[in-house]
């Protein structure tokens, strides 16, 4: 009886769901204006004879609603005829935005909304649209920012929609400040950092305004710092702004540096077949990072070195899986080095975007050829270089699958941005002053060719120079470059003598090794010169024109961590030049050297040599404008060149001239300072050699100075103060105790 009444509930249920649903004989659609009816039943997916029950009906208004199309929708079934009455949203004629003149920021802000003229409208999308512009201006650091939105209902249900926006002041920030657990110094850490505080001298930087995309930037060059100083649990738990003002804020970075963390047993495992005595290197890299603070950069060297010792032992691809095993402070790390299962190679690369640049000067940085088996190392490699080219605003790659199994082929995409530049500098100083224009394209008809023009005057000189430079000439990875240049100099009150000199050069330079570049060239001058009345009778003997043709050498062996605010390793520099049709045959020697540490926190401390020497190789002299004189910057307390050998009234230059040069910057001074360097210096140098009258007294005296130095990096360039106290001089050196120097190039 109970198994009757289940199976009779059962079947009852079952006939009125069954019975729910009705089946479409005919589909009647109204309110529709511009959409056609056509259309509207495509969107539903519902034909005639099929079954619409509830389910259905709330599906057809979910489609409906969804194409944005229609303001109100309604759906029902009645005598088998499905009933869909329409309401369309406007057409929007037109929007307008206001509020924001700049072009700069029109461009940023209104870029990829949502809403055309010509579309529907759409209240969400109005929303969104509305909610994108704020982000935007948030972004440029509007905080304050406020938009309404005015919609102007028209005929033929037309819209026109007007944003009005309120910019409002920029969201300044006054402090910046890092709390936590976080060991180094505001200082140091606002130093790595995009983001910084507002100063009234800063108005050409945008970065002293709140922006939430540079404070995400913000966050991940802080964890990268702590992962690079030793700090491998180091977190950046949060990052916020705190209003303190009207317009300012404080930005807080909250830190967990967490404790250092050393590299301790670093071991490698290698496939069976592979010769140990192959990767004697690896082996020294591995010793030699044992026991340093974590870095990733170290992590990436010793990754690195594995690649290249497998290129190099023609192990054309290796896959490298790190174990790693945290014990207190020690990490060990185990690399297992296996030969893929299966190797890929290069099938081709393809290059986009490139409007402007040759595809040869892009493919000429590339690290992998076509046909080679691919190395994800060596990808990197050409992506980097492709963009120190900096001729790119991105640079980006994608591997796609290849016509077979084993091949890929590489996209490149790349985006294009101005190369041509307009130059102009400043300089003055207690010693004499110059101002400079010039102008400059990085990428001549897209084929990597620089050329520059610039004219310079300063107190005693007016100098104008052309010069083109191709990086790699015909695919040679030689650099190949080209000047000429015309000099006009009036030194009769100091030195004696004015001279007009033209000329050209041209010559080539290359890698020759890691670190390494050799440069080879010659370099030709046509010269007038004349002395002052009261010149002795040996000096006037220099008068007249001169023809000099030079063979250049040098090489430069550069180690330093980074080109710019280096703080460790060190530059070596030699230049030979050898007369070789000349009316002087003038040999000329000079050699650099500077070495860069960290003694503490936020120190920089630099050692320097400079040595220079200029002789003639045959019975002439050393014409008055060869003859050399100490640069300013290496002998401060001191007029420039007024040092050394005289003749008369006149300071000549020396054959030979030697400087040492040690300087230390002071961090404790104003410590959360980013842009001003206090300095203590030593500068120690001598002068000597005249070779056209050995009566001379040349005072071959060593001269130095103590002193304090201001370096002030201002929106308009770089402003150096000294206050130098001379040690040891002779007699008739001009000493001076201040000097300042300003100088830009924008």
């Amino acid at each position: 009886m109970v198994n009757l009444i289940l199976k009779s509930s059962f079947v009852f249920f079952l006939l009125i769901g069954t019975s729910f649903g009705e089946i479409i004989k005919k589909i009647d659609i109204t309110g529709n204006e511009r959409i056609t009816s056509e259309t509207i039943n495509v969107f539903t997916s519902i034909s005639i004879n099929d079954d619409v029950d509830a389910n259905k009906i709330n599906f057809i208004l979910k489609e409906l609603y969804d194409t944005g199309f229609f303001k109100d929708v309604k759906v029902k079934v009645e005598n088998n005829i499905l009933k869909i009455d329409v309401i369309e949203n406007p057409i929007i004629q037109d929007i307008k935005y206001e509020g924001i003149k700049a072009e700069k920021f029109r461009k940023v802000v209104f870029e990829n909304l949502k809403l055309r003229p010509r579309s529907s409208f759409n209240q969400i999308l109005l929303e969104q649209d509305k909610n994108m512009i704020t982000s935007k201006l948030r972004s440029l650091g509007f905080y304050f920012s406020k938009t309404d939105i005015y919609l102007k209902e028209l005929e033929n249900n037309k819209v026109n929609i007007t944003f009005n926006i309120e910019m409002g002041k920029k969201a300044k920030i006054k402090k910046i400040s890092f709390v936590g657990n976080k060991i180094y110094k505001d200082k140091k850490l606002k130093r790595t950092i995009i983001s910084e505080e507002y100063k009234f001298w800063k108005f050409i930087s945008g970065k002293k305004y709140l922006n939430e995309n540079l404070i995400n930037i913000d966050n991940r060059l802080l964890k990268n710092f702590y992962l690079n100083k030793g700090f491998y649990n180091s977190t950046i738990n949060s990052s916020f702004a705190k209003l303190i003002n009207e317009d300012e804020f404080e930005l807080i970075y909250n830190i967990d540096a967490g404790e250092k963390v050393f590299f301790g047993d670093l071991k490698v495992e290698l496939p069976v077949d592979y010769n140990k005595e192959n990767f004697a290197k690896l082996y020294k890299i591995l010793d030699k990072t044992k026991g340093e603070p974590y870095s990733i950069n170290s992590l990436d060297k010793v990754l690195e070195s594995i690649e290249i010792n497998s290129l190099n032992e023609q192990y054309e691809s290796v896959d490298i899986n790190v174990i790693e095993n945290l014990e207190k402070n020690k990490l060990n790390l185990k690399f297992i080095i296996k030969e893929p299962e299966q190797k890929f190679f290069v099938e081709r690369f393809n290059i986009l975007g490139n409007n402007v640049t040759h595809e040869s000067v892009i493919r000429n940085q590339f690290e992998l050829d076509e046909g080679d088996p691919f190395n994800e190392i060596l990808k990197n490699k050409s992506i980097n270089n492709i963009q120190n080219l900096n001729f790119f605003k991105s640079v980006k790659s994608e591997i796609k699958d290849g016509s077979s199994d084993e091949t890929k082929i590489i996209d490149i995409i790349v985006e294009e941005k101005p190369t041509g530049e307009i130059m102009a500098s400043a300089g003055v100083g207690t010693s004499g002053s110059s101002i400079g224009a010039g102008v400059k394209e990085n990428n001549f008809l897209g084929k990597g060719i620089s050329l520059t023009s610039n004219l310079t005057l300063s107190t005693e000189s007016i100098k104008g120079i052309f010069s083109v430079r191709n990086p790699n000439f015909r695919n040679s990875d030689k650099a190949i470059y080209a000047s000429a240049e015309a000099l006009e100099t009036d030194k009769l009150k100091d030195y004696g003598y004015k001279t007009n000199k033209t000329g050209f050069s041209f010559g080539t330079n290359f890698e020759y090794y890691d670190d390494v570049t050799l440069g080879v060239g010659t370099s030709n001058y046509y010269e007038k010169m004349e002395t002052d009345s009261s010149a002795s009778t040996l000096r006037k003997k220099q008068e007249g024109t001169y023809w000099d043709s030079f063979i250049k050498l040098d090489i430069d062996y550069d180690k330093r961590n980074q080109k710019f605010q280096t703080s460790d390793g060190f530059r070596s520099y030699y230049s030979l030049d050898l007369p070789m049709i000349s009316d002087t045959n003038t040999l000329k020697n000079v050699y650099n050297y500077k070495y860069f540490t960290e003694l503490y926190e936020n120190n920089i401390t630099t050692a320097s040599i400079y040595l220079s020497a200029v002789n003639s190789i045959s019975s002439d002299d050393v014409k008055l404008s060869e003859r050399i004189n100490i640069p300013s910057r290496r002998l401060r307390g001191f007029q420039f060149g007024r040092v050394g050998p005289k003749d008369g009234n006149d300071f000549i230059g020396g054959n030979f001239a030697s400087t040492l040069n040690i300087s230390t910057t002071l961090p404790q001074i104003l410590e959360n300072n980013q842009t001003t360097d206090f300095v203590l210096f030593l500068d120690v140098a001598n002068l000597w050699g005249v070779d056209y009258d050995s009566s001379i007294d040349d005072t071959n005296k060593i001269r130095s100075a103590i002193g304090f130095g201001v370096d002030w990096f201002t929106p308009i360039g770089p402003l150096n103060f000294s206050l130098a106290s001379p040690i040891t001089k002779a007699s008739s050196d001009e000493t001076e105790s201040f000097r300042f120097n300003l100088g830009t190039t924008f």
